[in-house]
């Protein structure tokens, strides 16, 4: 079971057989359809990314916080709960509520930390070091608060229409979350960048 779970969560289908006493066109098999779904939902970022190419543009510096405000999500102690029975889709709301709670605490110690290691860092390297801090630290607690709360919530709305959680934990609430982290990064630097008239 915990092979199969395994399994799910790393975007390939459950599989009984040994490693090397499956064929090569069946391990394929068990990769291909999410393998493209994840690439269906790369262009999807893709086309959010262009939409801010003027952002880029005006401050490059963004682009280098990419990976670090996408690489935020929280699902698999939910999945976890759901598996040993201790969560249950009339816990919907508790659940959710929790998580909101715990990624506030957890959001605001990663934007008050990076958020003045940013400023530190480039107070010198470019001319607008605070506005830069300010935004990656509002982005922070934007999709940190986000990728828990989805996180928490889909693998419960998945087991209610009688799916498979496990499936839910990856890729579908990475692509998910990462779609919204990008689309919430990119409007916080427009709204804090335009401010001082550099968008």
């Amino acid at each position: 079971e915990n092979t199969e779970d395994f399994s799910k969560m790393a975007a390939i289908a459950p599989n009984e057989e040994s490693y090397f006493r499956t064929g090569i066109f069946k391990h394929a098999k068990s990769r291909i359809v999410w393998l493209l779904i994840l690439m269906i939902s790369a262009t999807i970022t893709q086309i959010i990314t262009n939409r801010y190419e003027a952002a880029f543009a005006a401050v490059p510096l963004l682009v280098s916080f990419m990976p670090m405000i996408m690489d935020t999500q929280s699902s698999t102690l939910i999945i976890r709960g759901i598996a040993l029975d201790e969560i249950h889709f009339s816990d919907f709301f508790k659940v959710v509520f929790k998580e909101f709670r715990i990624s506030i605490i957890v959001s605001s110690v990663l934007a008050v930390v990076n958020g003045v290691r940013i400023y530190i860092m480039y107070q010198h390297k470019c001319d607008y070091p605070f506005m830069l801090a300010l935004t990656i630290a509002l982005s922070i607690i934007a999709t940190v608060i986000l990728s828990k709360v989805i996180g928490s919530m889909l693998p419960m709305l998945a087991k209610k229409c009688r799916l498979d959680p496990a499936i839910m934990a990856t890729p579908l609430i990475t692509t998910i979350v990462d779609c919204c982290s990008l689309f919430l990064y990119f409007n916080i630097a427009t709204i804090v960048f335009s401010h001082i008239g550099i968008l």
